[in-house]
């Protein structure tokens, strides 16, 4: 008989306890630690039918390591192979995680049905017939994909065996389970070590495998934080449900940057990549309204133009109300006071909303620019020009202070056509081209009478 003890863990961050408490020691959580039953058992490896016996590793000098280009598989998918740094690094894991209802699997199946190479989709949420309805309407033609609908990886590991894939994608972590383990599926003891026995199989065959996560409500992948320290890349799936746009941005990864992200749109037939997201961040309409400005910002590497909207009215209650979406409303707390303590704009007794269209978040300080441009445009019921967009960080003082990669920037609002461009008077640009305006100011005063005179 196999020895079977009980031990209790965080359902929150894992930590491992000999008894149950309140709260959790590790990350102060209260009423998370849960008993879960371990068997004790030998583990066999994942291949039963290799050898058991390894040569054991060898330290080497620096000089003896063989420096070789890393080999990476293309997704034929560009927004992906961008976030992912060039393709999937064979014998790589990778977590993606996402909101329910969000397009985690649809991305995944359309990646498994446009590879080239023989894919496993092993799915344990789902059937093969409701499977197969969804691939008949994202890529009917595809021939290299294999369904599986399995939970226990014992079983999940003989049929890699006998399929011998070049890729595999679980749907999800969560929902596997090992016999080593008595406790449920999704609980912290199974998540980890079915990760392990994964992360076994992906090192020593060199398959990459892609892990589907789900996430809690406070937006963290579900599970330990060591399941994230544990994979080599950490994928997270953004995006309003109500909004067509999903973006993909790298958390961790191990064989690329992580300031890349991939923007797709969510459509009937599937998901599609968006190669120029400025133009779908950006009304289409020739009416020229009060209170919207175009700001050149950046999302990882990648140059952005997208549309600030504000809107200044009367309060109508004794507290003035200050709401934003996508921007944060602590900023927009510090961006009035500048505007009334530098600028002499009474903005105490006004409601002011701001919103940065498509549904995305912006955290770039470079859009304060072009936010109390979309202020003071509503503030005085102006219109600013289409043709001219705005980057530059504001600081405490008042004063426009520069930005980083000032060049790409530029570059991005010529090529969409915008006449001039608003930066600091301190950015230090070379000449890129004459077909822009650069328009330089030192202050946010520069700013009002350039615009308003």
């Amino acid at each position: 008989m196999a020895k079977v003890k009980s031990t209790f863990f965080c359902q929150n961050c894992g930590a491992q306890y000999a008894k149950w408490q309140g709260q959790c020691t590790a990350c102060k959580a209260w009423n998370t630690i849960a008993e879960e039953l371990v068997q004790a058992v030998d583990k066999k490896k994942w291949n039963t039918t290799s050898s058991s016996s390894q040569k054991a590793a060898k330290p080497l000098k620096l000089s003896q390591i063989s420096s070789a280009e890393e080999l990476r598989l293309p997704s034929k998918n560009a927004e992906l192979d961008r976030v992912l740094g060039g393709g999937i690094v064979p014998g790589s894991l990778t977590l993606l995680g996402g909101e329910p209802g969000i397009g985690k699997s649809t991305l995944m199946l359309q990646i498994a049905l446009s590879l080239p190479f023989k894919t496993l989709y092993v799915s344990g949420e789902e059937s093969a017939q409701q499977i197969k309805m969804r691939a008949e309407r994202i890529n009917p033609s595809s021939n290299n994909c294999y369904i599986l609908t399995e939970t226990k990886t014992q079983l999940i590991f003989k049929q890699i065996e006998a399929v011998e894939p070049d890729v595999v994608i679980i749907d999800s972590i969560q929902t596997l389970h090992t016999d080593y383990i008595e406790s449920g599926p999704g609980s912290i003891s199974q998540i980890r070590e079915t990760t392990t026995e994964l992360i076994k199989f992906a090192k020593e065959t060199a398959t990459p495998v892609i892990l589907i996560g789900h996430i809690t409500k406070d937006g963290q992948i579900a599970g330990p934080k060591l399941l994230e320290h544990m994979v080599d890349t950490v994928l997270q799936f953004e995006g309003d449900r109500n909004h067509v746009y999903r973006i993909l941005r790298a958390h961790k990864n191990r064989f690329g940057s992580t300031n890349e992200l991939g923007i797709f749109e969510m459509l009937s037939q599937g998901l599609r990549e968006v190669s120029n997201p400025s133009e779908i961040l950006i009304s289409k309409t020739d009416e020229e309204l009060s209170g919207a400005t175009i700001a050149a910002t950046l999302e990882g590497m990648r140059p952005l133009m997208i549309e600030i909207q504000a809107l200044v009215s009367t309060a109508v209650y004794g507290t003035p109300q200050r709401s934003t979406t996508g921007y944060n409303a602590k900023r927009l707390n510090m961006i009035l006071a500048v505007l009334e303590k530098r600028a002499g704009f009474r903005l105490g007794a006004k409601d002011v909303f701001l919103n940065v269209t498509g549904g995305i978040s912006v955290d770039d300080p470079a859009i304060d620019l072009a936010v109390i441009a979309a202020i003071l445009s509503s503030n005085e019921d102006i219109a600013i020009p289409k043709d001219i967009c705005f980057t530059g960080e504001v600081g405490l003082a008042g004063e426009v202070r520069p930005v980083t990669r000032i060049e790409q920037r530029i570059l991005e609002a010529e090529k969409l056509g915008f006449a001039s461009i608003m930066i600091s008077k301190q950015c230090k640009t070379q000449k890129i081209s004459s077909t822009i305006s650069v328009i330089r100011v030192a202050r946010v005063d520069d700013v009002v009478h350039h615009l308003f005179g």
